[in-house]
């Protein structure tokens, strides 16, 4: 969605670690007995920086994909709406369909062969053909459109709020809905502005919107599983606009374990390792 100013921690390395958000055990006694409830820990993850690739800085990047060699990615703004399939080495763009200047174009994500294609307020995904770009068919939903991605049976889509629904990818059914929670904090919290999705290793991660966080979530209740922080890799030169160019799109090749991320109209991607350490 559109973005303004985040929030800036500082970080001394060039690899992101994450703690583990611990859990209450909660014990109940009864009859004796003690039974104890806990959720289960999240894996420990690092991001270890590789490289940083091109990326057209007239993009403004609203949802970012990758399959078989490419990025896919879907750029926002009334009269500026595409599709592209990118190589993500050189940053050329070897495949474009420019949307009419009506639509503003929103979250991606991949189903077998078809790119599906959210819109902003114009209420309708488009579905193409991941080869052609031909548009396949399309389908309507209420509300606004933000981040998409498929979690191998569904679609995930967010409309801004805290509330993440699962569709039918056939039908574009609504099959069911989660609340995104912080639950480490004294009260619960809400974790709004949820806006480009990407499903990684049965996880949920969002960008979101006003902050330069990363929130991993738990696709089966909404809690937040921990946060990752990437305001050193903002760029310096886009870190004081409050109205552009601000960190969305995250994509994920599950068979290197690399992670790519960006920005609205920024001029890089950057390329991590995602490596995961056993749970303590």
């Amino acid at each position: 969605m559109f973005s303004q100013t985040k929030s800036a921690t500082t970080l001394t390395s060039s690899v992101i670690r994450f703690r583990n958000i611990r859990w209450l055990i909660v014990g109940l006694v009864m009859g004796g007995s003690i039974f104890c409830a806990s959720a289960e820990l999240p894996e420990q993850i690092v991001l270890k920086h590789l490289a940083t690739i091109p990326h057209d800085k007239h993009s403004y990047t609203q949802g970012l994909l990758w399959d078989n060699g490419y990025l896919y990615e879907s750029a926002g703004q009334y009269g500026e709406s595409s599709l592209r399939r990118v190589e993500p080495e050189s940053g050329n763009i070897t495949a474009r369909l420019d949307l009419p200047p009506q639509f503003f174009a929103e979250g991606l994500a991949l189903v077998d062969d078809s790119l599906f294609q959210l819109t902003w307020r114009e209420n309708i995904c488009f579905v193409y053909d991941k080869k052609t770009f031909q548009l396949k068919r399309r389908f309507q939903y209420p509300g606004e459109g933000w981040g998409l991605t498929y979690g191998g049976r569904q679609l995930i889509m967010s409309n801004g709020t805290n509330v993440l629904h699962f569709l039918d990818p056939q039908t574009f059914r609504p099959l069911r809905r989660v609340e995104v929670m912080d639950r480490s904090k004294t009260r619960p919290e809400p974790v709004r502005h949820l806006n480009e999705l990407e499903w990684i290793r049965g996880e949920i991660w969002a960008n979101v919107w006003l902050t330069t966080k990363i929130v991993r979530i738990n696709p089966k209740n909404g809690n937040v599983i921990d946060w990752i922080e990437m305001a050193p890799y903002v760029p310096e030169e886009y870190r004081g606009d409050t109205q552009d160019r601000v960190l969305n799109g995250i994509a994920f090749d599950p068979a290197t374990n690399h992670v790519y991320i960006t920005g609205k109209y920024w001029d890089v991607i950057h390329q991590f390792r995602l490596e995961v350490s056993e749970k303590k």
